[in-house]
């Protein structure tokens, strides 16, 4: 009990990082944005880049390689999605396209595989309650809880934090008060990249860099947000918590379904509770 209390909430940290991203450019330009994953992957090959063969110091060369993420995910909004705006449907394929060529791209060029492996920031592992728990583990707990904890104050004392709650809460409000849209919605796409590889950094030590960690980490931002509801902050934590307990007991138990329960509680929810635990789209389109 205690090894699922301790690895249930480590999951539960790991999942909020993962759909943290997804959630923010979501909740701010109403974009669903399929290229996460890819994101995910994106960072953690260049991470492994500027360590490995850049020879770069390990903090500096993570750092660049979230600049690099940010860039890439401000300049897929300002060159493509910009332009399909408003379509969700093309917004999710052309989003998904390119995620795709970013991943099968560095798959086929031999730049992703089981050889390209993260350092952990710190070596070694320390026993709570009888339980052996590694460093690494320990940091993505913590980094968790701070990361949320950076975005409530970004976004409740900074000015550009302020302007992406403004267009999360009324988009033609907050355009009528000055806030310029396209420019919150490439700041929106630039921090959820970042976020994106914040977790990259954060969990690809304990895996490899493979496109398969980017397919994976896309379903389960999308299970999280569509769990808790799409753009819902509070509903993105409680969801990340549920079935980070659920996905640690299902391990203990089949680790071969667990996938396969992440894709039932998608459908599940989709079919009796359409807008999630927290969201209020649907409940609003059935009262009008």
């Amino acid at each position: 009990m205690i090894g699922i209390l301790i690895y249930g909430s480590i999951s539960s940290a790991s999942f909020a990082l993962i759909a943290m991203g997804f959630t923010l450019v979501y909740g701010v330009s109403r974009i669903a944005n399929f290229a996460h994953g890819a994101f995910y992957v994106l960072t953690g090959f260049v991470a492994w880049i500027f360590i490995f063969k850049a020879g770069l110091n390990y903090w500096f060369a993570l750092i660049l390689a979230l600049i690099v993420s940010a860039l890439v995910g401000g300049a897929m909004y300002h060159f493509v999605l910009a332009r399909v705006r408003g379509i969700p449907t093309s917004e999710i394929i052309t989003s998904f396209a390119v995620g795709l060529a970013i991943m099968e791209g560095l798959r086929g060029a031999g730049f992703i595989g089981s050889t390209f492996m993260l350092p952990p920031f710190f070596d070694g592992s320390i026993i709570i309650g009888g339980t052996p728990v590694d460093y690494q583990r320990l940091i993505i707990l913590a980094g968790g809880f701070a990361i949320v904890l950076v975005l409530w104050l970004f976004t409740h004392y900074t000015k550009t934090g302020l302007s992406l709650r403004a267009m999360a809460q009324d988009e033609h409000a907050a355009m009528m008060l000055g806030v310029d849209s396209d420019l919150m919605a490439v700041v929106a796409l630039a921090i959820g990249s970042a976020l994106a590889g914040i977790a990259a950094i954060a969990l690809l030590p304990l895996g490899n860099i493979t496109a398969a960690a980017g397919y994976e980490v896309l379903i389960y931002a999308i299970a999280v947000c569509i769990l808790g509801g799409l753009g819902s902050w509070a509903g993105t934590l409680l969801s990340a918590l549920l079935l980070g307990f659920t996905h640690v007991i299902i391990n203990y138990v089949a680790p071969e379904y667990s996938i396969v329960v992440i894709l039932s509680v998608i459908i599940i929810v989709l079919i009796f509770k359409p807008s999630g635990l927290f969201g209020k789209q649907k409940e609003l389109e059935e009262r009008i």
